[in-house]
């Protein structure tokens, strides 16, 4: 009777897996097809793309829409920003939220109840646009670097995630044991507590590096030097500088080129603005899961 019981549970269980794995393949395929397409849109000739007959390969293979893009001045101006502000912001918020995620995850900390509750309360309520531009340019921001790295310098999200890793994964015998032996609490933090941090600080800069890399709002308000301008408004900018409506040109073959320019521009500057993180995300993808699933068990 319990063997048949076995038999039906494991029967069950290959049939749930077997439905998991059909489900997850077809999702996987749905996000991969427009990621393939975008590629071969953007190495296949303007007139293909334009008529569309790019549907899942190159076809006319061309790397003209490349080749305008990197003869752009401003694209190499661009990145050259968006990887400044990307590695020092992310620097910058993963020092913060690990200074305060570690305070607040002391139980001597006086107060500790409150601070958390005020950080919290920013997650529902903020003051909104207008008082965060108002602050930025009394300040003397504006148009300046630091007006993109310091108004987004911590998330409260992410410190809840470090807090919760720093008191699951770190007992605080191990505190204990430095203060017998003279250790300060900075120099706790920075010996122990970091190294052992790894795993969700590998996710907080994944997760702080493309909210960087993928920022054009804030560097559209606050910055009216474009010499300052990450890749991603630059991008913009080129986007709708090439998008001419055709009706306002008289020789209609000079339209048709510069309306397959376009097409083939827009996906090559996708892919342009998606490499760098690519590239990356494979580096840091073990730490991912890991990360994330810290403080989902308790003891």
């Amino acid at each position: 009777m319990v063997k048949i019981k076995l038999q039906r549970a494991r029967s069950g269980d290959k049939t749930f897996y077997i439905i998991i794995t059909i489900l997850l393949t077809l999702f996987f395929l749905m996000v991969l097809y427009p990621c393939v397409f975008v590629l071969s849109a953007s190495l296949s000739s303007g007139s293909a793309v334009q008529s569309g007959r790019v549907y899942l390969w190159p076809v006319n293979f061309s790397l003209l829409g490349y080749e305008v893009v990197f003869k752009t001045r401003d694209v190499w101006i661009g990145y050259a920003n968006s990887i400044f502000y990307t590695v020092v912001g992310t620097l910058i918020n993963i020092i913060v939220t690990m200074l305060a995620a570690y305070c607040l995850s002391r139980k001597d900390l006086p107060g500790r109840r409150i601070v958390m509750v005020a950080f919290s309360f920013t997650m529902i309520f903020n003051g909104g646009m207008i008082p965060e531009y108002l602050l930025v340019k009394e300040l003397g921001m504006m148009n300046t670097r630091w007006a993109l790295l310091l108004p987004c310098a911590i998330s409260v999200y992410n410190v809840i995630l470090a807090r919760s890793n720093i008191q699951s994964n770190i007992p605080e015998a191990l505190l204990e044991a430095s203060q017998l032996d003279g250790c300060s609490d900075f120099r706790y933090f920075i010996r122990i507590v970091l190294p052992l941090s790894k795993a969700i600080i590998a996710v907080m800069v994944l997760l702080y590096g493309v909210a960087h890399w993928n920022s054009y709002f804030d560097a559209m308000i606050y910055l009216h030097d474009k010499s300052l301008y990450p890749l991603t408004l630059y991008l913009k900018e080129i986007l709708q500088a090439n998008t001419v409506d055709p009706s306002l040109i008289a020789d209609e073959k000079l339209a048709a080129k510069m309306a397959e320019l376009a097409n083939v521009m827009k996906y090559s500057l996708i892919i342009v603005s998606m490499l760098p993180i690519l590239l990356v995300y494979p580096f840091i993808q073990k730490y991912f899961v890991q990360g994330m699933m810290i403080g989902s068990l308790k003891e």
